[in-house]
């Protein structure tokens, strides 16, 4: 497919089989997101690639984040949460945590560090249409909860920006998309102080 079919049927996609995903694959996908453009060449994303047992680093961050948010922590209810938060990760086979690491540097904005791995991330959401793959990105409140960082050995300024959960899609699912036109959310501005129409 060429990009623009890429950009219009990729859809998020959250029920995947377990099938195992070749490592090829996967490396491919990695690989997309390092593709991504980023002021100064700082190359500020980190990847994680979570199969098998691995899922569980993440099962046990979102166990430990859903404690720590309890309002009380020793009640059945923290428990029942910390469980449900524990198995989440393994509704695919493979996940990829993806953090940025910000360079301290006078001349790097720390914001477009942030837009950078943004970017690598649809990167890799259109390399694993590309490959036919099923693959959503989750994020939430526990993912930029300090507890995360922990348990992925990231340090205090470095955040995680989002978990892609990869898998072969299941079949029968009904994909639609749906966009606002771009010209309800564009304003042409060809002369200066005029914000009128094209």
């Amino acid at each position: 497919m060429n990009i623009s079919e890429a950009i219009r049927t990729r859809r998020s996609i959250g029920k995947v089989t377990q099938g195992d995903i070749p490592v090829s694959q996967i490396e491919q996908i990695l690989e997309a997101g390092t593709w991504a453009p980023n002021h100064r060449m700082t190359e500020p994303w980190r990847f994680f690639v979570l199969r098998g047992e691995g899922r569980k680093v993440l099962g046990e961050a979102l166990a430990d984040v859903a404690l720590a948010s309890a309002a009380d922590p020793a009640s059945p209810e923290a428990a029942a949460a910390a469980e449900s938060a524990r198995t989440k990760p393994m509704r695919a086979p493979v996940v990829i945590t993806v953090a940025v690491t910000p360079k301290d540097h006078e001349k790097v904005i720390e914001l477009e560090e942030y837009g950078a791995v943004f970017a690598a991330i649809q990167n890799m959401l259109l390399e694993a249409h590309g490959l036919g793959l099923g693959a959503i990105w989750r994020t939430g409140a526990p993912t930029y909860h300090s507890k995360m960082n922990e348990h992925f050995g990231l340090g205090s300024k470095d955040k995680v920006l989002g978990f892609i959960y990869l898998g072969e899609p299941v079949e029968g699912q009904q994909l639609q998309g749906k966009r606002k036109s771009f010209e309800e959310l564009t304003v042409w501005i060809d002369e200066e102080g005029s914000v009128a129409g094209k």
